[in-house]
């Protein structure tokens, strides 16, 4: 099976002319029909709305685009949170979800108004030492502890996850959140990466839904939104079916009318916090044939490398590879597709079938519009590529220049022996 690309031979010869490779592309006619099948698919829920996971691909060009379908931001670090607020996106649209947070990113989180999501019971003393506060909305995450399975098997294990609360702890927290003046909570959990089914999100659902009825029993406390985080994965593989958000957002949609309506919760607002699938398969790394190598296997090297993508480098993650124009040859010539980096895992395909591949011919590795561009890194003195966006009209816009010597060199600055020389 072979996955389309969503932009044509002839669209990239153009393109190229102008931007040089290697560069991510993204496609704005498919990240709008996304967001608005995602927000169509939770419309039951009136208080509804999707995070975007900043992390997966921070570029105002897209969160503004994004923005436009009711996403807000899921932040987590204090660049993401100046970043969110120079596109406009404050107050409760910000999700800051806390992760062995400096006490400096909380009080920039409160300051832009933004819901605060603790990842740890101490945090609660942390969080109001550093504010003089508990602020009014606030949220925890859960960790359930060992396995996490669902009904086609995929199962992670939270257990040995760095994120969330205990159940014990989660219950003390709100206890003492209640008395130190908290009104309105939320519960935030993430369990399982990149799922390819529909099954994730309802079945985490059930888990958390019928943990809130607990929570009111037990507690006292009525959670106002639950949120189901990231975790809804891509058909990285062409033989994969991908997920379909419309019967993931009705499994949700039955798990809330089963649970939460009969005990009295029917207004908990529903949250989500996707990255991957919300930009994944719209965007795609192009790069250019530069050499190949006859040895013990046979070499392509492209003018990309690890920097530019991470993951199959450092997961061994496969991303589908086309070699545009020849799309309809058969793939009959076994390539290992390799980068300029001094390291040999450096590698986008090991033993990959594709047509013949010849020097200059155009590939585009799928797939990378989320923990693409994002996981960059300048080893080897490698730059940063350019991104640029594909748009519906058919013309492309550069939304991200590529990182100069300049540019990598520049906190360098303060040695002025270095100054004019490092250009």
């Amino acid at each position: 099976m072979e996955k389309k690309t969503f932009v044509t031979k002839e669209q990239l010869d153009e393109i190229v002319k102008e931007f040089p490779t290697p560069f991510h592309l993204y496609d704005e006619k498919g990240i709008r029909e996304n967001a608005q099948a995602v927000k169509d698919a939770f419309a039951w829920n009136k208080g509804y709305k999707e995070y975007f996971a900043v992390k997966a691909t921070p570029n105002p060009y897209l969160i503004k685009i994004l923005n436009e379908y009711g996403c807000g931001c899921d932040c987590s670090s204090m660049a993401e949170l100046v970043l969110s607020d120079a596109c406009d996106i404050r107050g409760e649209d910000i999700m800051f979800s806390a992760n062995d947070t400096p006490a400096e990113e909380f009080v920039k989180a409160a300051e832009l108004g933004a819901i605060i999501n603790l990842d740890d019971f101490t945090h609660i003393a942390f969080l109001e030492k550093t504010l003089g506060y508990i602020p009014e909305t606030i949220s925890l995450r859960y960790n359930p502890g060992g396995v996490y399975e669902i009904s086609n098997g995929i199962m992670d294990n939270p257990g040995d996850a760095k994120y969330g609360l205990t159940k014990a702890q989660l219950f003390e927290g709100y206890r003492i959140l209640k008395e130190k003046g908290a009104k309105r909570f939320g519960l935030h959990s993430f369990l399982v990466s990149n799922t390819v089914t529909n099954d994730y999100y309802p079945t985490l659902a059930r888990t958390l839904f019928n943990l809130v009825v607990e929570l009111k029993e037990q507690v006292g406390v009525e959670i106002s939104f639950i949120n189901l985080s990231g975790g809804v994965g891509i058909a990285y593989k062409p033989d994969q079916v991908p997920n379909d958000i419309a019967v993931i957002g009705e499994g949700v949609h039955k798990a809330f009318d089963e649970i939460l309506v009969p005990n009295g919760l029917g207004d908990v607002a529903i949250y989500t916090e996707m990255g991957r699938f919300m930009l994944g398969p719209y965007g795609c790394l192009v790069t250019k044939v530069l050499h190949e190598k006859h040895t013990y296997k046979e070499y392509i090297g492209v003018d990309a490398c690890a920097a530019n993508l991470m993951r199959p480098a450092m997961y061994g993650a496969y991303h589908h590879i086309t070699v545009m124009g020849k799309e309809h040859e058969e793939c009959d010539h076994m390539y290992d597709i390799t980068g300029a980096l001094c390291e040999n895992n450096d590698k986008f395909a090991i033993d990959r079938m594709l047509p013949k591949i010849e020097i200059g011919d155009l590939l585009v590795i799928h797939d990378t519009g989320a923990h693409g561009f994002a996981m960059g890194y300048n080893y080897n003195g490698r730059l940063w590529s350019a991104e640029v966006l594909l748009q519906e009209d058919g013309s492309a816009k550069l939304i991200r220049r590529a990182q100069t010597i300049a540019d990598y060199f520049a906190t360098f600055d303060c040695f002025d022996e270095f100054k004019g020389k490092l250009q």
